[in-house]
């Protein structure tokens, strides 16, 4: 059964030694070999506390958080606050739950097969693309191609313009200076500097959101002007109103809010997406089911909605790929206050590690949990399955709010790319994981397509 690229796991202190000479800030690479198998315990040396919790009911309990006492960890909040401000993605508390009061409904009310018309235009233009590379026979960044076609989708979806617009354009640009850039864990910062610390950016990364949010507010003020004319994500957020004071988003808030749609909603699917298409260009059997699938449930004609939910083990190829590469590879939090998770006392500060990579490839959860196995998912193998141990999407009161949106999209281009071509990475030997913004490969994975 196929492995795809993962970390060599060491022990504690030569793993610090690696993430430190790597220079890549990179948290998989700190991760010691106890960290995938213990269902709580201390993650190395460090001036604030740091907890890895895997045992799904000790997470549980912290990512359902009744009492508030599990903010968003304070590194993540000062990395992403200057992009999403007081967003929901990084709110906790009273405010947070406002916020989810208010974008629930508006989200749901985008239905997923309203969203499936820009979606199928967005593959439809990226297919005519590839079309011109297979024809020249020309290598493309398989990272840059899914980061594109995906920031394409929640353009047309949220705003209701596509990629190729100058405006959104620019966006994308800023942002991927913004992921290259703020991601990166300084070790010094991680391992000596107390909780709630100033959180410096480079100019650089604080210039391009400055950049971004000026362009999300073009956005936004073309949708306040003209509602009515939009039935798009964002005119549903501008529509919203909080029902115990019947009071909508400023515009800032807006602009956080619709920050956080395009940097998740872009790019974790891209990330995912990512690894899925290098797994498909080393396992050709895998194509071979996914195009005899679609055969079945499509025949020759398009992909439509209602065909996304029969597409099972196109859907279970996302599923698995999720699971050995989660976009979100740590979820953090903080301790508001001392307490106590299983045996260990917390003291106010420490940082709390609930890492969807090392639960998913937890042994005493998972047979054999580095493969690549998308049958795992089958309902005939449904009972293998762990409940609290699959946490792609989060978990609790907190889950992703586009969960089902990522899932169809995925699907989608899953479906209609592995349909149309085969994909072949150069030199997939290099090819290794790291954790960054997202899940992410070191080094763009280099590739060609050929039409079949």
């Amino acid at each position: 059964m196929y492995t795809p690229p993962r970390p060599n796991p060491l022990w504690a202190v030569a793993g610090l030694v690696r993430t430190a000479l790597g220079g890549e800030g990179n948290l998989l690479s700190l991760l010691p070999a106890a960290a995938y198998k213990m269902p709580v315990g201390t993650l190395g040396w460090s001036r604030r506390m740091i907890l890895i919790v895997n045992a799904p009911e000790l997470l549980r309990g912290i990512l359902t958080d009744p009492t508030d006492i599990y903010p968003k960890n304070d590194l993540m909040v000062g990395a992403l606050a200057p992009l999403v401000g007081e967003s929901m993605f990084v709110s906790s508390g009273e405010l947070w739950r406002r916020q989810r009061r208010m974008i629930d409904p508006a989200f749901s009310a985008m239905r997923l097969n309203r969203a499936f018309a820009p979606m199928t235009a967005a593959v439809d233009d990226y297919e005519a693309h590839l079309d011109d590379l297979a024809g020249r026979g020309e290598a493309f960044s398989l990272d840059l191609a899914m980061s594109h076609l995906t920031a394409d989708i929640i353009c047309r979806t949220v705003f209701s313009t596509s990629l190729q617009s100058k405006t959104a354009r620019e966006v994308f640009d800023d942002f991927t200076i913004f992921e290259r850039s703020v991601a990166h864990v300084e070790l010094k910062r991680l391992i000596f500097d107390p909780p709630w610390s100033n959180i410096p950016q480079h100019q650089s990364v604080l210039a391009a959101c400055e950049r971004i949010r000026d362009h999300l507010g073009q956005l936004v003020d073309s949708h306040l002007q003209n509602g009515a004319a939009f039935n798009d994500i964002a005119a549903a957020i501008v529509a919203a109103r909080d029902l115990e004071t019947g009071q909508g988003f400023t515009r800032k808030e807006l602009i956080d809010q619709l920050g956080v749609f395009f940097l998740a909603g872009h790019e974790t699917t891209a990330s995912a997406l990512t690894w899925a298409f290098f797994i498909l260009s080393q396992q050709p059997q895998l194509v071979a089911r996914i195009r005899a699938e679609v055969k079945a449930v499509c025949g020759d004609g398009p992909i439509e909605f209602e065909h996304i939910k029969r597409l099972s083990f196109t859907r279970n190829v996302f599923r698995e790929t999720l699971r050995l590469y989660p976009p979100i590879t740590f979820i953090p939090r903080v301790a508001a206050e001392a307490t106590k998770i299983g045996k260990y006392k917390v003291k106010r500060g420490a940082m709390i590690m609930i890492a969807p990579w090392t639960i998913h490839r937890n042994a005493a959860y998972w047979k054999n949990p580095h493969a690549f196995d998308p049958d795992r998912f089958s309902p005939e193998r449904e009972g293998e399955l762990v409940p609290g141990t699959y946490l792609p999407f989060g978990w609790g009161p907190r889950v992703c709010v586009g969960a089902s949106f990522a899932t169809t999209e995925s699907a989608l281009i899953l479906a209609r790319l592995a349909r149309r071509y085969d994909f072949s990475a150069a030199q997939p030997e290099r090819v290794r994981p790291v954790a960054r913004l997202t899940t992410r490969p070191a080094e763009q994975i280099m590739c060609t397509v050929t039409r079949v």
